[in-house]
This record gives structure tokens, sequence and C-alpha cells, in this order.
């Protein structure tokens, strides 16, 4: 009987550990965060190729907890803007930091 206490206390605190290191944390996210966010990446950045005027630029995209940070650079003012606005047009992005600039 004892050691059926013993592994039961063992299991429950392994259990409780692990579901605590899923968590999400402010400076961690948790698996299904990093998932959305590799999906909201992966659809800004295909908006971003698909918009005629954006396709010969150098964007890099960053995607944390569904805010979006645009880098890298265009030729053109106008497509610093458009790059914002078609990657605020996409479904999931809660924000977006532009930090692209003139080559």
């Amino acid at each position: 009987m004892k050691n059926f206490t013993r592994i039961s206390v063992l299991v429950a605190a392994s259990a409780l550990a692990l579901l605590t290191g899923c968590a999400s944390s402010a400076k961690q996210e948790s698996t299904g965060q990093y998932i959305d966010d590799t999906a909201i990446t992966t659809r800004v950045k295909t908006a971003i190729y698909q918009e005629p005027m954006l396709k010969s630029a150098e964007i890099t995209v960053v995607t944390y907890k569904g805010r979006v940070q645009l880098s890298g650079f265009v030729s053109t003012r106008p497509s610093i803007d458009r790059a914002g606005v078609v990657a605020k047009g996409v479904q999931g992005v809660i924000e977006v930091t532009n930090d692209l600039r003139l080559k």
C-alpha cells in the first residue's frame, strides 16, 4: 500500500510539472501559440509576396503572440506603408511593428 501511495504522488507530481512546463509566460510561448505564430508568419509572408509592389523586397517577418514585426529593406516609401497594410490585413495579426527601411 505504501508503494501505491508513493507511485501516486510521483505520478501526480510529474503530471503537474509537465503541465506547468507547457504553459506560456510573458516571455515564453506555449506550443500552441508557437504553432499559431508560425502560421501567421507564413500567411503574412505569402500576402507580401503576392503583392506586386513588394515581390522583390527584402522583408523579414517575425511573429510573437500575434504581434508581427516587419524588418528589412524596400525601394520606396509607399512600399513600407503597403507592407504594413498587407500585414495588418492577415487573419490572426493583433499588431504590426513596421521597421522597414529604404535601400
